[in-house]
Formats: C-alpha cells, structure tokens, sequence
C-alpha cells in the first residue's frame, strides 16, 4: 500500500468516525425525546459505525507489523479478519437491535410520537453529513480505481476497510432515507405504526448488507485471486528479451489491502548459461514490481514444465 493511498485511508476512516459519532448523539437525543423507533434504530446504527471504525483504524495498524518467523508474509490479512468483525457488528448491534425494536414497538402498546419535528430535523442534517462523508469515500475510490462500475469495483478491490466505509456510508444514507419516510408517514397518519415498521425495514436492509460484507471479507480472508492481469506484462517483457523465455504457470493471491504475493514458472527458452538466465530473472523482478507495486512478494521459478 503505498503512502498516497493508506493516508487517503485514514483520512476516510477518521471522517467517517467523527460524521457517524456526531450524528449518533443526535439521533439517540432525538429518539429520546421523540419516542420513535426508526430514529433509534438509526442511533444505535450509527453507534455500531464508530466502533466498526475503531476496528478499520486498529486493523490498519497491525497490518503494518513487519513480517516474522511465525507469519513469514506478514500481517497484511489483518485488516480482513478486522473488516470482518465489522459485519458481524453491523449485523448484531446495527441490524437485529433495529428489528426487535421496531417488532417491540408493534406489538406494544402504540405510544404517540413526540416533538416529531425534533426527529425530522435530525434526519434531514444527518442526511446532509453522510453525504459528504460519502462523497468523500467516493472521490477516494475514484483515486485509487479508474473502474466507472461500483458493483464490479466492490467484488474485485482488496482495499477492505475502503470496502466497509463505502458500504456502511451507502447503507447509512438508505436507512436514514427510510427513516424519514417512515416518520413522515406516522406524522401524516398519525399512526406511529409506520416509525416501528420503519425500524423493521431498517434492520432488515442492515442485515442484508452485513451478509454481503461480510461475504466479501470472508473471500479476502481465504486467500483470494488478485484481478489484476499480470500475465500480458510479463509476457510481453519476456517477449521484448528474445530470449524464447515464456511463462509457463502463474499465481497470484490477496494477502492484504492492496497487497499481493505473485509467483510464476517460466519456461527459460534458449537460455542455456545459468548466470545469464538469473540476470534476466531478476531484471524482470524488478521491472514487474516497478509496474504493480502493490506486489509485496514476487517468486519466479524457472522450470521446463508447466
């Protein structure tokens, strides 16, 4: 990861946090006063943000802890396991609480809401901070990845805590969208019946896009393919080399945010004198590393079958 692109990190993850904290006391200020559902539902969403943030900024951290002997590739997958822990507390604390809430509030006894302005008001300035916290998120993806489809950016891109923001910002903005509606509803109908189905529906959007977090993490963890297609490069360079060099297997695999392991077969062709075929060997290293640098551990095997 070079340093461009971890500081655009950061500065993400240290947005998203203070947004979602500042937006948190407001809206389990406004629940309280309000008595609605949805705006507690959304409350405590926004609480389980801050602490996924606190997990994106500890997992960052350890993932920069040089390599050793127990873990020879380093610690690069910290920030998966970290990511991962993201969902499960964007499902516990952020979806199921949202839906137990919302079925408590239907079942119970209808209580009318309260100051219902209050609550309005909150929704409508929490909408305004998460879409600058999202925008940001979004210029940052723009940086790091020139892919104009989000969706096919989300399943390909190893940046995982850039992966969390964008998705916990986006459900952000929905559920808070939803929440509005909901409480406008109640309002018109006078039926607070719609603000604890509102938190119903919040919870049951939270939950979903947990499992698909938290899907996504789980293939990072268990070593997944980079998408990057290295393969044309080195073909090409050995190409470039006349040396009838010519790759035979490759392999690559995600071993943390923006961080690859990358090892090849090739075929050494004419090249009979060992010597010359280590030059040639290394001189490709270094010109595969100068091209993608986010490969963090290179290994080329010459061989003579695939």
């Amino acid at each position: 990861m070079s340093a461009k692109n971890e500081s655009g990190s950061y500065r993400d993850i240290f947005l998203a946090l203070l947004a979602n904290l500042g937006i948190a006391v407001a809206k389990l200020v406004g629940a309280f006063f309000t008595k609605s559902a949805s705006l507690l539902a959304e409350g405590i969403h926004s609480l389980a943000d801050c602490a996924n943030q606190v997990f994106l900024l500890i997992g960052a951290q350890k993932s920069k802890k040089p390599a050793d002997e127990l873990h020879p590739l380093g610690y690069g997958r910290e920030t998966f396991f970290w990511s991962f822990l993201v969902a499960l507390m964007l499902f516990s604390m952020g979806g199921l609480f949202a839906i137990y809430e919302g079925i408590h509030k239907l079942t119970a006894e209808a209580t009318a809401l309260q100051f219902p302005w209050v609550g309005l008001t909150i929704l409508v300035l929490a909408l305004g901070l998460e879409s600058i916290s999202f925008w940001a998120c979004l210029k940052e993806i723009r940086k790091q990845n020139q892919e104009p489809n989000l969706w096919i950016w989300f399943q390909k891109s190893t940046a995982s805590e850039l992966i969390v923001i964008f998705i916990e910002d986006l459900a952000a903005l929905v559920g808070l969208t939803l929440a509005l509606i909901f409480l406008v509803i109640s309002l018109i109908t006078g039926n607070s019946m719609w603000d604890a189905l509102g938190s119903v529906v919040i919870g049951i959007l939270l939950v979903s896009v947990a499992f698909i977090l938290a899907r996504e993490v789980k293939s990072l963890l268990l070593g997944e393919k980079s998408s990057t297609d290295y393969k044309t490069f080195i073909t090409q360079r050995l190409q470039l080399l006349d040396s009838g060099m010519y790759v035979l297997n490759i392999l690559s695999v995600v071993t943390g945010s923006r961080e690859v392991l990358l090892t090849m077969k090739v075929h050494p062709g004419k090249i009979a004198d060992s010597y010359e075929l280590i030059r040639i060997i290394n001189a490709l290293e270094e010109d595969i590393k100068k091209q993608f640098p986010e490969i963090r551990w290179l290994f080329v095997e010459p061989d003579l079958t695939d």
